[in-house]
């Protein structure tokens, strides 16, 4: 478990939601796992490259992901997370990757971030590295995790 990593990504989603509208922001726990991840229904994955390497994974479940959804697009409700809601939460992804890791240069750390995947379903992925540290999250009542997958990168070392 990496504090600066850790509070970079926490720090990253306690000021991006309450710009969102957003503002019931709870932390549940930071905990190492294993290598194994087990998700909801909506996960984000975003690569992470340069001083780090690795994914961080945004996880949340299809109620959760059709609520947000529906306040970045104005705050609509959403009956069926479609294409546009499902654009709107890898959006959200990369919102929080890249203020994550503004975060991070701040402590000299240099990462830049692939583009979002987005991927609807029930899923458990292995992980390249050894221990995934899980950021669990509560966002105006639905849980929200955050999993980090991250290694130094030993070629900039």
């Amino acid at each position: 478990m990496n504090k600066e990593y850790n509070d970079s990504f926490l720090n990253s989603f306690q000021n991006v939601m309450p710009q969102l509208g957003l503002e019931e922001i709870q932390l549940n726990g930071i905990q190492d796992i294993g290598n194994q991840i087990h998700t909801p229904e909506v996960v984000c994955i975003i690569g992470i490259i340069g001083d780090l390497r690795g994914n961080v994974i945004f996880a949340i479940s299809a109620d959760a992901a059709k609520k947000i959804a529906g306040i970045m697009m104005g705050g609509v409700e959403l009956d069926e997370f479609d294409e546009i809601a499902q654009s709107a939460i890898a959006e959200l992804g990369n919102m929080l990757a890249a203020t994550a890791c503004t975060e991070l240069s701040n402590h000299g750390i240099k990462v830049d971030v692939s583009t979002p995947t987005l991927m609807t379903g029930t899923f458990s992925v292995s992980a390249s590295a050894e221990k995934i540290t899980r950021i669990a999250l509560s966002v105006d009542a639905f849980s929200f995790d955050i999993f980090l997958s991250l290694e130094k990168n030993k070629r900039m070392s």
